[in-house]
């Protein structure tokens, strides 16, 4: 008879099938269902019950409390203190929907054998007071209004809650003064009330905001514990009341110094009084989960077949499993917790259950939700749901997981464990015998669910590393299916998977790649600073670009501080990230501001790249891994490590994965592009530095480019500047009434030292931008001097090329107007007095020639006899030319070339022109390295066609 699969037999909740359960329903919040706002699994008794499996400690605390309710004996005082996770809020629910009586106990599924027992026919309503101390805190010192009374303290709260205004009389006094009432005062209001009950939740919290010597209006540290003395005490004189209180487990769970020390006077005052609770057991947790998240198993027999046929293929395959699964009593193991399989419970209660942060029960539901919703519409046909079934390919399955887990396992499950691109899967595709199961997958999943928490730790929960051979088969196999296979793909997925490790039989995942012992002594061997950071330093290359220099890992007093824009690597120490930015910004504030002992003057010249404060330390260790593997292949080269062929092809392969794993992290790591810059506004002062901070694309191939191109996105670096702009700056900063002419040289160097002004390119970026904006009337004129109320080399609203050098003045454009008007006015006064010149000149030519140039009158005949006009000359269609120019003077005398033959050329429309350079140097001495080196840079930047050192 065919075994059905897990999916025909059991079905999943509404929500979970659907995916629309959230994290708020999986924790029960008591104030919430007190004020009848709750979900209705929650607010409803019938339906709480329905899905509330009674374990072994809550049966013998409700039996406590209906018996006290009663009058039939049971504990005044009870404390429920169990790990994070533990069930206490869900407990004290069941406590307030048992005493609360609105619904009748027959309907309460789990509660009649109870009374049977206690010997309790009817249970008599009780007055209930919840006091849950998140939902209170802000009672310390803001009183609660209930009418016209307004509430100060939590003995207030109480009276009220359990009696109104008539209780509240009790203790009035005591609420008003904020003084602890006493034993009998409270007594009397018990026993006005009673049957009652009290539930505290989260009374750590409520009581450790009141510091030591602080009196707030809801009483003092020490009334709050005195408050707690006085109502056990009273407790105990009223046979039909009871408190239920429940406390941290650890003190990480109560939080600060203050929560630790409140937790401590608390446990003393609850110590008295035996607790009546047990944490909820691996065998209940079946049940839990099983009543929260699947509606019914709709077919028993198929169950029982299904769990029949595990137990006997444990039976059949003895040696491969677990010895406890040789018992008759996994055979019940497994009927309890059908169709999740009892390693999964395992593996989540033992291991996963050390984690700080997994709680146990709301933990196990909430992965285990999202596994099984995600199992149903997959459409996964398993016998039960194994840890080998757990669909880690889903990024809400995976991302569950990992949650409590430490950073860096989403590599790990990418690419080793789950997912169309894991290596798992091409081995799966790659062979139809592991295909045809998904034995690769599933080993994978199973080593992850059993290993995972111990990730990074000596030892972890457990005593040896790892998931035992015979206990990855169980989490694996199915009947009828190979174990052979499975013992096949375990060693596939040694030979190929960067993350598992091995040893002694066991197997687990890290999220370092595994590396062998050999490699891990030599990573511990290396220094960060001696090797470390000088292998990170060269790798860390850039070409230049639009840098005059790339400066890594580079002191302050080395960074240049001239003219040319710069970009400096900081070094690994320096980090930044969104939280945490101080030390990289401190890194690079220093070098901004000082050039070794001096301080910096060009501060707008300087950019910088920083590492990622969540990505070093990962990094480091992929530097050390790298470091570690060349050692070895370099020792088995060398001949000093003997190593069989198989471990020396695995050292190269190794060493070849390290380098470009590391090749990619060094991009994702140097990813923080900084900038600093300054708001300015004219009078009113100039601000603090601050940094702008960018992310670099770590796929890009040219770095350089992509920070240039970020830069010019953000408008903090300038390649193309419109003179429009140019003017405002001007306007802004430079042009005043007593300065209408400034020198361009003067403020292309102040764009290079101060933060507020843009960060230009290069000096040619302001004089393309000059070039532009002169043929315009609307944005300033140039000068080459001035003398008295006179330009010199004077242009204005007509195109030019000008020179940038220190004679170069830009000028204010109404005064450029104004002068060019004066230039035209006296153009206009010589002009007649030209004409005049010209007219004489035509005349005495008039008289000599008689009729012209056509012609000659014969003054006998009266006839024009022609005469031959002159010969003219051919038009001049090409013209060459040399200069010597001397190199001292070589500025000077290319600006008087320009102004004065090569313009005459170049405002002629068709003209074309070519003006090629030739430069010869000899030095007898030869040139230095440096001289050298720098000529070839600037020739190249400067695109020369040709240009050479000879000897």
């Amino acid at each position: 008879m065919a075994l059905k699969p897990w999916r025909e037999i059991a079905v999943p909740h509404e929500d979970v099938l659907k995916g629309t359960f959230q994290q708020a329903e999986f924790a029960a919040d008591l104030s919430r269902v007190h004020q009848g706002s709750a979900t209705p699994e929650y607010q409803d008794a019938a339906l709480f019950f329905q899905r509330t499996f009674i374990t072994e400690g809550m049966r013998l605390l409700l039996d406590s409390v209906v018996k006290r309710l009663a009058g039939r004996g049971g504990d005044p005082v009870v404390q429920l203190q169990t790990a994070f996770g533990g069930g206490k809020t869900h407990t004290l629910l069941a406590v307030y929907h048992l005493a609360e009586g609105k619904t009748a106990t027959s309907k309460l599924q789990g509660i009649p054998p109870i009374l049977d027992q206690a010997g309790i026919a009817e249970l008599p309503k009780a007055k209930i007071a919840v006091l849950d101390g998140v939902e209170l805190l802000g009672l310390a010192s803001k009183p609660r209004m209930h009418g016209g009374v307004a509430v100060k303290t939590l003995w207030g709260e109480l009276a009220w809650q359990l009696g109104g205004a008539e209780a509240y009389a009790l203790v009035k006094e005591a609420d008003e003064n904020g003084t602890a009432p006493g034993k009998g005062e409270l007594a009397a209001v018990l026993s006005s009330q009673a049957p009652c009950i009290v539930l505290m939740d989260e009374l750590v919290r409520y009581v450790s905001q009141f510091e030591e010597g602080k009196t707030l209006s809801g009483g003092t540290y020490d009334t709050q514990l005195s408050f707690i003395q006085s109502l056990t005490e009273a407790l105990k004189a009223v046979p039909n009341a009871i408190l239920l209180a429940s406390l941290p487990f650890s003190d990480r769970e109560a939080g600060s110094q203050q929560g630790v020390k409140a937790l401590r006077a608390l446990e003393h005052y609850f110590g008295r009084v035996q607790a009546l609770w047990k944490p909820v057991a691996t065998e209940e947790a079946f049940e839990i989960v099983r009543r929260r998240l699947f509606a019914n198993v709709s077919d028993r027999l198929g169950a029982e077949d299904v769990c029949k046929a595990y137990a006997d293929f444990y039976a059949e395959n003895s040696g491969d499993f677990p010895p406890e699964t040789q018992d008759a009593k996994y055979l019940e193991r497994l009927k309890h917790a059908y169709p999740i399989h009892p390693e999964v419970f395992d593996r989540l209660y033992e291991d996963w259950s050390s984690l700080d942060n997994f709680q146990r029960t709301r933990g196990v539901l909430k992965l285990m939700a999202k596994v099984i919703h995600r199992l149903w519409t997959s459409g996964n046909n398993d016998l039960m749901i194994q840890p080998g079934s757990l669909p880690l390919f889903d990024a809400d399955t995976r991302n569950e997981a990992i949650y409590y887990l430490s950073p860096g396992w989403d590599p790990v499950l990418e690419r080793d464990i789950d997912g169309e691109r894991a290596m798992t899967t091409e081995l799966d595709n790659a062979k139809p015998l592991f295909g045809s199961i998904h034995a690769c997958r599933r080993i994978a999943r199973a080593v992850f669910l059993g290993s995972a928490p111990d990730a990074g730790a000596v030892g972890g929960a457990k005593h040896h590393r790892g998931i035992e051979l015979e206990r990855l088969l169980l989490g694996t196999a199915q009947p009828g299916q190979k174990v052979g296979h499975y013992k096949d793909g375990v060693r596939a997925l040694v030979d190929r998977l960067q993350y598992l490790n091995s040893a002694s039989n066991r197997y687990w995942f890290d999220i370092r790649p595994n590396l062998r012992r050999e490699m891990e002594d030599r990573k511990r061997r290396f220094d960060l600073r001696e090797d470390v950071y000088p292998f990170i330093k060269d790798k860390l290359r850039f070409a230049s670009g639009v840098f005059g220099g790339v400066h890594v890992f580079t002191p302050s007093a080395d960074v240049p501080d001239d003219w040319s824009l710069r970009l400096v690597v900081l070094p690994p120490d320096a980090t930044f990230g969104r939280a945490a930015q101080t030390p990289a910004v401190d890194a690079a504030t220093a070098i901004l501001k000082s050039r070794g002992e001096q301080p910096r003057q060009k501060q707008n010249r300087l950019v910088f790249l920083a590492p990622d404060a969540d990505s070093i330390s990962r990094f480091k260790d992929q530097v050390t891994s790298v470091l570690a593997w060349a050692s070895i292949v370099s020792d088995v080269k060398g001949g000093r490590l003997n190593l069989d062929q198989h471990q020396s092809r695995q050292a190269s392969q190794s060493l070849e994965q390290a380098n470009e794993e590391m090749g990619r992290m060094v991009r994702e790591t140097y990813k923080w592009l900084l900038t600093p810059l300054q708001e300015a506004k004219p009078g009113k002062g100039i601000g603090d530095i601050q940094w702008d901070h960018f992310q670099i694309n770590p796929a890009v191939v040219n770095r350089t480019e992509e920070i240039e191109k970020v830069l010019k996105e953000h408008e903090l670096l300038i390649t193309e500047w419109a003179p429009v702009h140019l003017a405002k700056m001007m306007n802004a900063w430079f042009w005043k009434d007593d300065t209408t002419a400034v020198s361009a040289l003067d403020i292309w160097q102040k764009t290079c030292c101060y933060l507020y002004l843009p960060r230009l390119r290069d000096a040619d970026t302001l004089r393309a931008t000059v070039n532009t904006g002169v043929a315009s009337r609307d944005f300033f004129g140039v000068a080459y001097g001035r003398e008295d109320d006179r330009f010199q080399g004077f242009h204005f609203s007509e195109r030019t090329t000008i020179i940038l050098d220190d004679s170069l003045l830009l000028i204010e454009p109404k005064v450029a107007s104004d002068f060019a008007a004066k230039l035209a006015q006296e153009a206009a006064e010589r002009e007649p007095a030209i004409k005049g010149r010209e007219v004489g000149d035509g005349a005495a030519g008039g008289a000599s020639s008689g009729s012209g140039a056509g012609g000659a009158t014969n003054s006998s005949s009266g006839k024009t006899v022609p005469v031959s006009k002159p010969p003219t000359s051919a038009k001049k269609t090409t013209f060459f030319g040399t200069v010597e120019i001397d190199p001292i003077k070589a500025k000077l005398q290319f600006s008087d070339v320009a102004e004065e033959v090569l313009m005459l050329f170049t405002q002629k429309p068709g003209v074309k022109v070519r003006v090629s350079l030739e430069i010869e140097a000899e030095a007898p001495g030869g040139f230095e390295d440096g001289v050298q080196r720098s000529v070839r840079e600037n020739c190249n930047q400067l695109k020369f066609k040709n240009h050479e050192f000879g000897e």
